[in-house]
């Protein structure tokens, strides 16, 4: 049956004891979102390519999560599929956190190219690393939910699962997926040169509904689509002139650039109850930049 949220008022926005994984979380928006869940009390996996920098991350999370609460980091390439099912049961396991009750895919690569100049293989990449990884993670995480998670959240005994087997009205969690208003929004503020990354964020936001529809009526399944931001990935793609982006900032009714903190609180919002009538929609942190077309 689809829930409704009927307990404490001071709690609604509560995750603590929730199980995250966060797909992308060695950096950027990943690590900014693993902080804030930590920091109220969820359980943290992060999953990134490079083993290095996920032991760092995990020490700056650690750093910030409330007493108890567990810090663990698996090496995963999310565009591999096999990669994934691995990354789904370490995560339900004792040996991982034990359950997956939000899932966060802040994976993504970008880089500017002209469609004259389009390298055909960086486009591949790109549709592997910011669209099929999405549904590989959608997908196996999305089936153990429904499979094992109550409509409170509690958590059944992992070894239980039967992959395949998921059951229409079953389940609970919740799926934010990283859009971005580029996958609306082509021109204004440096648009130009993006082909590649906006067509993959455009499918993030058919992906998101999809999935929504599918995993109904209690996973909830959104986005985010961040504005210009100041994260690692950005930093290299924002023109080098403060002046060219203090013209960017200016554009905006926010009058500022976005900083990796922006996100954080609409994650807070989508992986909470809070959210529980909130699915197959995106959030934009852009600082208003929808309101300048």
């Amino acid at each position: 049956m689809p829930k409704v949220y009927n307990g404490d008022l001071t709690k609604i926005f509560d995750i603590t004891g929730k199980k995250a994984v966060i797909f992308g979380g060695a950096g950027g928006f990943g690590k900014a979102i693993a902080e804030g869940y930590a920091a109220n009390g969820a359980d943290i996996l992060i999953l990134s390519r490079k083993e290095s920098a996920l032991q760092a991350a995990v020490e700056d999370i650690k750093a910030k999560a409330k007493d108890g609460v567990q810090v663990k980091y698996y090496v995963c390439d999310a565009g591999v599929e096999e990669e994934v099912i691995a990354a789904r049961d370490f995560a339900v396991s004792d040996e991982g956190i034990g359950g997956c009750d939000i899932l966060v895919n802040a994976q993504g690569i970008n880089k500017k190219m002209f469609s004259w100049e389009m390298d055909t293989e960086y486009w591949k990449a790109m549709l592997n690393t910011n669209i099929t990884s999405l549904m590989y993670t959608c997908r196996h995480f999305g089936n153990w939910m429904k499979e094992h998670n109550t409509e409170d959240g509690t958590v059944y005994d992992p070894k239980d699962f039967t992959p395949g087997q998921a059951s229409p009205a079953n389940g609970y969690g919740k799926i934010i997926n990283f859009g971005s208003v580029r996958g609306i929004r082509i021109v204004a503020n440096g648009g130009m040169g993006n082909v590649a990354y906006n067509t993959t964020k455009g499918a993030v936001e058919m992906l998101t509904k999809a999935f929504a529809s599918d995993l109904r009526p209690n996973i909830q399944v959104n986005a985010i689509g961040p504005t210009i931001t100041y994260t690692p990935m950005m930093v290299g793609l924002l023109p080098a002139d403060e002046n060219v982006r203090n013209g960017i900032a200016a554009s905006l009714p926010a009058q500022r650039i976005g900083y990796e903190i922006d996100v954080v609180g609409p994650a807070l919002f989508l992986g909470s109850a809070a959210s529980d009538m909130v699915t197959a929609t995106t959030i934009y942190p852009d600082g208003g930049l929808v309101a300048t077309s």
